[in-house]
């Protein structure tokens, strides 16, 4: 039933789809008739009237489609969408189902760099060579590459998905700066000595959240969302479930489910734990509070300026950022021989891929008695573990 070759046809018992092509796009739209062979026909003959106000410039998609989720999308025929267009109009889109801090994200990168880098340019002129030129002039690292690739991809994902776009270049591809090799790195861990003077230099009522940070490993984001509902006494444990970003008004769920985890409370943390319920513990709610408010800390920005720059400049340690806490607590793990896959399930890591990459030189080596327990346990058993030829066997 119906015609299918001039782009209209009928798409159900009581509606007809016709096709066309609109700024390089072939865009489907249905119309609310039974196809039968009088309005297949005027349907044919909106679909010339469409075609013609788009070859004279006239045509205006809204107005046309007015509940078509494509309409947005299109701006007027005299002036094709812009890229930049389009991802201001999926930011506002998205909005309502991300996290504040991916939003926060979101609009920081398509502002400083996919705008500036290819706003002006059509959404539908896009191609993988286009964005291979434009991303080669943009001298970062690989890893602020992939972030910003990561939501300019879920931005044409959806375009794909809407129909204004035939294909993604994006999909499943990436483009990647030859990697430099620095000359150093930032994981930069502090020393034991390091980490008893700076917990010196701290004052009475904040060593016991640099102590915890040490012996947790915990994120900062992570550590100011943590409440006294989260440690487990008993079982010795901290359950982590939420962060809270400079962007979140309050805490949210952790971004991805590795990073929702038990972390096991060792007697250091556990001392600084029972020193700070001193502090906090009877208000209930977070566990560690601006410690000149009284108040909740609002992000983990407020730390470096009330706990840490005091205590660093008091002890005389080599300057370092908050986070090496974190780097400290993984490097004396593994220093210790931990298993590795416990210690990235102890830091949110999905597998231990990650912490060899990035902690590798804390990793214990191979000794000169490496394989020594393995011969002890074995060994002796080598004759049953043998496999003679059966009978007959050449």
């Amino acid at each position: 039933m119906g015609r299918d070759g001039g782009g209209v046809r009928a798409a159900s018992a009581s509606s007809i789809e016709i096709t066309f092509q609109y700024q390089g796009v072939r865009c489907r739209e249905r119309i609310a008739l039974k196809p039968t062979a009088a309005n297949l026909k005027k349907a044919e003959q909106h679909k010339t009237a469409i075609e013609y106000s788009i070859a004279n410039g006239t045509f205006d998609y809204a107005a046309t489609f007015p509940k078509s989720k494509r309409a947005g999308a299109f701006k007027r025929t005299d002036a094709r969408q812009t890229i930049g267009d389009y991802l201001e109009e999926w930011l506002e889109r998205k909005t309502p189902t991300l996290k504040s801090s991916t939003v926060a994200f979101y609009e920081a990168t398509i502002r400083a760099t996919l705008k500036p880098m290819f706003g002006d340019l059509p959404l539908n002129e896009l191609s993988k060579k286009i964005i291979r030129e434009k991303m080669s002039t943009y001298k970062v690292a690989n890893k602020t590459l992939m972030n910003v690739q990561s939501c300019f991809r879920s931005a044409l994902n959806d375009a794909v998905e809407d129909e204004i776009l035939e294909s993604n270049p994006l999909s499943g591809w990436a483009y990647k700066n030859r990697e430099q090799l620095k000359e150093e790195d930032d994981v930069d861990p502090f020393t034991r000595e390091e980490q008893v003077a700076i917990l010196a230099a701290a004052r009475g009522d904040t060593w016991p959240q640099l102590q915890f940070s040490f012996w947790t490993g915990l994120r900062p984001s992570e550590l100011i969302a943590l409440e006294w509902g989260d440690i487990d006494w008993i079982a010795g444990e901290i359950r982590i479930v939420r962060a809270k970003t400079r962007a979140a008004k309050e805490p949210e769920s952790t971004k991805t489910l590795s990073g929702r985890r038990t972390v096991k409370l060792l007697a250091p943390a556990r001392e600084a734990l029972l020193k700070q319920k001193e502090l906090t513990f009877l208000a209930g709610g977070r566990v560690f509070l601006n410690t000149i408010t009284g108040e909740p800390w609002k992000h983990a920005g407020y730390i470096y300026r009330v706990i840490w720059m005091p205590a660093m400049k008091k002890s005389g340690v080599r300057w370092r950022r908050p986070y090496q806490s974190r780097h400290t607590y993984a490097s004396m793990m593994l220093s210790a021989g931990e298993n590795p896959m416990w210690v990235a399930k102890q830091l949110g890591h999905k597998d231990w891929t990650m912490i060899a990459k990035v902690y590798g030189r804390w990793m214990p080596s191979a000794d000169v008695g490496a394989g020594g327990r393995a011969e002890a346990l074995f060994a002796g058993n080598a004759s049953v573990m043998t496999t003679s030829p059966l009978d007959g066997a050449v």
